[in-house]
């Protein structure tokens, strides 16, 4: 394992964590305030799961492997703990998180030309946490054969 952004990204991008995804953030789109019918939400949640993924391949990792070098260094150097600690763990998942969320709602925003107020943004948010932690389960269920 190189570093955990990496092993999640490659969990994200299964069929559990990504069918979930989808299913959860429909429902959001549909219920959570955003004025979609169900077919206008199911349109802007495979569009912004699309583009999510898309970007998420690579700023993903790229953001875990700038934790391990710059926050994550100051971690080891202060607490003497490195790549697979919970902390490390931690800012990953909230990585995959927020990193999700803010480019589903700039596709939401500026694709669909839906306003994304805090509350909209924190239910897109709470979605993502879904599917990452499925992902995440998955590492615990099922890690990574080396």
């Amino acid at each position: 394992m190189v570093w955990p952004a990496l092993t999640v990204e490659q969990r994200l991008l299964s069929i559990l964590p990504i069918s979930a995804g989808l299913f959860v953030e429909w429902i959001a789109l549909r219920y959570g305030g955003f004025g979609l019918s169900w077919k206008k939400a199911a349109i802007v949640d495979v569009v912004m799961n699309a583009v999510s993924s898309l970007a998420g391949i690579v700023l993903i990792p790229t953001l875990g492997l700038a934790w391990e070098f710059f926050p994550g260094t100051v971690l080891y150097k202060v607490f003497n703990v490195g790549t697979f600690n919970p902390g490390t763990w931690a800012a990953t998942f909230l990585i995959a998180v927020f990193v999700t969320t803010i480019i589903e709602a700039a596709v939401v925003r500026w694709g669909f030309k839906i306003s994304v107020t805090r509350r909209r943004f924190c239910i897109l948010c709470a979605a993502n946490t879904v599917s990452v932690g499925i992902a995440f389960a998955s590492l615990w269920m099922h890690p990574p054969k080396m």
